[in-house]
């Protein structure tokens, strides 16, 4: 087909895909999420609300799977779920410098399955078990008119002496360490499906790993980092974030600095294979995916090397620095 026949159709869909174009605008959503946040109250921490308990504080965290439930039910497979939805919850304590002991999830169906629920079941049960948190109970409610399909939830609670929390504020000069990303996790899913399934089905094999479908790799489970918290409470940690929506600009959550990654891991095959068939920017993607890291902490030097050497994978992969708020990485620079 020569350019001149192209049609304007055609022509939209060889352009590059945003996740906003896709129905996801972040800014959008942050917005939102504060608005809500300022109806409901002030309340401490960032990644999780922190109750002063006396000694102690209790935390909690909730957060569901997304659209990723969109994969499952297109191939009926809903055995990872629940590690999903567990680990976007204790990941968001763990950052806080908690640690999770306690779960309840919400499932709300438009029509209940039993086999379905076995499923997301299992899955939350090997979730518990990775992040070591006891599962505690759970709802189930059937409302067809205003599920389509399945969505579900959880609420993660912990618990730290106040000692232990990190104060969630990084300081220049400080070393920042990074822990590799088990794949896409659970954000981004509405632009990678719109990118994958352009061209393939979800069954389809995975071009560079043929031994496993398209469907599977992006279900591949959100890694839970239950291990980091003895190391980073153990060392002088100032801040950590859970790298999720919004991508590599969630450090900056970590406070208004300049942080320049050097030595980041390298993305799996999932993310160039998604840019590829979405032909979606080296921007946009690290403005919306983990891009191979999926947690890190900003503490001194000296501890940094500490918690390296304690864990089995970890690595220092940039550092802190006065200056303009935002993120550098593989030549790109990204602002909030």
């Amino acid at each position: 087909m020569t350019e001149d026949n192209v049609s304007e159709d055609e022509a939209d869909e060889a352009e590059g895909l945003t996740y906003a174009e896709t129905g996801v605008d972040i800014d959008a959503s942050e917005a939102a999420t504060k608005a809500l946040i300022g109806a409901a109250g002030e309340f401490e921490g960032d990644y999780a609300g922190l109750v002063d308990i006396g000694d102690q504080y209790l935390a909690l965290a909730t957060d569901g799977v997304g659209t990723k439930l969109l994969v499952a039910e297109a191939i009926d497979d809903y055995s990872t779920i629940g590690i999903d939805c567990m680990a976007m919850n204790a990941n968001d304590l763990l950052a806080a410098g908690v640690e999770p002991v306690a779960f309840v999830d919400y499932l709300a169906v438009e029509t209940p399955d039993e086999e379905t629920s076995e499923e997301i079941g299992a899955g939350l049960r090997e979730g518990a078990k990775r992040a070591g948190v006891a599962l505690v109970g759970g709802e189930t409610a059937v409302m067809p008119d205003v599920i389509k399909g399945l969505d579900i939830a959880g609420t993660c609670a912990g618990l730290a002496p106040k000692d232990a929390v990190f104060p969630g504020e990084a300081e220049p000069g400080d070393a920042i360490v990074g822990w590799p990303s088990s794949g896409i996790h659970s954000n981004g899913l509405t632009l990678a499906r719109e990118a994958v399934t352009r061209n393939h089905d979800y069954t389809d094999p995975f071009p560079p790993e043929p031994e496993q479908s398209i469907a599977d790799t992006l279900l591949t489970p959100t890694r839970i980092y239950s291990e980091v918290l003895v190391p980073l409470r153990d060392a002088e940690t100032h801040a950590a974030a859970h790298v999720t929506g919004g991508g590599w600009t969630n450090l900056t959550r970590m406070g208004a600095y300049h942080y320049e990654i050097t030595d980041a891991f390298d993305p799996q095959p999932v993310f160039e294979f998604v840019q590829e068939e979405g032909t979606v920017s080296d921007e946009e993607m690290h403005r919306t995916f983990n891009m191979g890291t999926g947690f890190v902490a900003a503490l001194p030097e000296a501890d940094a090397e500490a918690v390296v050497e304690a864990s089995e994978d970890a690595r220092v992969i940039g550092h802190v620095e006065d200056g303009e708020e935002a993120v550098s990485i593989r030549g790109l620079t990204l602002r909030d």
